[in-house]
């Protein structure tokens, strides 16, 4: 399950031990549970995946991984959100992007993977729904931990709640497209690659699935 994955996704998993074992060593206990949470976040959908007799690619993987990395290590133990202006951008896009690929993968399942009856803008578009309500859904999530908790999650308030929301458009956008082409048969390479090594590596999810 494990050995399956990329050197990439082994070598940060090794990190985030490395690091846990050194706070623990230095007494750093924070910095120690949030290196273990991150790895247990990144360990996730490899065990679900596991569990429900999925296989997900592993390019899928990787970007999960490098995904929950970069948003609760990096992000939050080494501030990469202040150091960097883009780096807020870059998560919520890349994240957006993902979920909307997930969104298209679950209404085509309800096709049976039969994509001469699925239609594609219809399918897109639920796509894109699924990508947002995950983005808003997050936004909720960060103003209650900042209302309960008193934490700074949002940063600079409505205008970091807004800007999120927009990058999570365009994101949740450009995986429904990818989606869209690939029903069409108009995409051949890029995020439709990744789509159809889902559906080809899942047959009995798709048992319509006909190239």
């Amino acid at each position: 399950m494990f050995t399956e994955q990329t050197w990439l996704v082994r070598l940060i998993w090794l990190a985030l031990l490395a690091v846990a074992g050194g706070a623990a060593f230095e007494g750093r206990w924070s910095l120690g549970f949030v290196a273990l949470a991150t790895l247990a976040l990144s360990l996730a959908p490899v065990v679900v995946a596991k569990w429900a007799n999925i296989e997900v690619p592993r390019s899928f993987i990787a970007a999960i991984v490098l995904f929950v990395g970069g948003t609760v290590f990096l992000g939050e133990v080494y501030d990469f959100y202040e150091r960097y202006w883009w780096w807020d951008i870059a998560m919520h896009g890349g994240s957006a992007i993902g979920f909307g690929l997930m969104g298209f993968v679950l209404v085509f399942m309800m096709f049976q993977g039969d994509r001469y009856a699925a239609p594609p803008i219809a399918v897109a578009f639920f796509a894109f729904c699924f990508g947002i309500t995950i983005g808003v859904g997050w936004e909720v999530f960060e103003y209650a931990m900042d209302e309960i908790f008193a934490l700074n999650m949002q940063k600079s308030g409505l205008q970091d709640t807004m800007g999120d929301l927009i990058v999570d458009a365009v994101g949740a956008f450009i995986g429904a497209a990818a989606g869209f082409g690939y029903l069409k048969g108009r995409a051949h390479g890029g995020l439709p690659l990744v789509l159809d090594e889902f559906i080809r590596k899942n047959p009995r999810l798709f048992k319509r699935f006909k190239k």
